[in-house]
């Protein structure tokens, strides 16, 4: 076995940025009373959920979604052999893994998309508060505090089993995101793709600029301020 190049350059920079928005955004509303920025920072939190997306489809190997995601047969098979600390080590994200990735993907999408619909009842509202009815405004509220405590357990479940591998069964998950590197019999990736991921960037900066900037429709006018 040898040590080899898993995780690009493009994946544990979305993981560990993903990590510090999810941090930044509970601490802007529970914490410093920052809405103004829990929206800037929502917003980012779309892009990078965007980059991801499209990373899993021409990104490297082991960030491909081809690659981890798997049937339930397989998800079968390998949650039998979770406890056995002899157990083979998966060089990307195992069965169960894989999956774990996308409910959070989906949880965090769900938390900015439904985020664009509702304000703060003072002076911040998402881009999208105008364009849809009250009741439209409130069930996306009532989804975006849900998805929230939904999103908090299933962070608790992924860093539970991220101490279990550690600990049990000696897979040093949390190194290897890093720095990129595990040790595997399976092959390694020959690059991060950069120059892909570069225009996969710049292509979800025009894109987030068009739904937040341009897309919106005009704030609605009181025209009880003509009279």
């Amino acid at each position: 076995m040898e040590k080899r190049l898993i995780w690009d350059i493009p994946t544990r920079l979305f993981h560990w940025l993903l990590v510090i928005c999810i941090v930044a955004q509970y601490l802007t509303v529970e914490v410093l009373d920052a809405t103004a920025w829990h929206f800037r920072i929502g917003y980012f939190t779309l892009g990078l959920i965007l980059f991801r997306l499209l990373w899993g489809f021409v990104g490297t190997t082991y960030a491909r979604f081809s690659q981890f995601l798997t049937g339930p047969g397989k998800v079968l098979s390998y949650a039998k052999t979770i406890t056995n600390p002899e157990s083979a080590e998966h060089a990307g994200h195992n069965p169960m893994g894989g999956w774990m990735v996308i409910a959070l993907l989906l949880l965090i999408a769900l938390q900015g998309i439904s985020g664009l619909f509702i304000g703060d009842d003072i002076i911040n509202n998402g881009p999208y508060y105008d364009a849809v009815s009250e009741a439209t405004r409130d069930t996306m509220n009532i989804i975006h505090h849900t998805a929230f405590n939904i999103l908090l357990a299933a962070i608790a479940l992924h860093i539970a089993a991220v101490v279990f591998y550690t600990r049990f069964k000696k897979q040093l998950l949390v190194p290897a995101m890093l720095h990129g590197k595990k040790t595997t019999n399976e092959p390694g990736i020959s690059s991060s793709r950069l120059l892909v991921a570069l225009v996969l960037v710049i292509l979800v900066i025009g894109a987030m600029y068009y739904v937040i900037e341009i897309a919106p429709p005009a704030p609605a006018v009181d025209a009880d301020m003509y009279y």
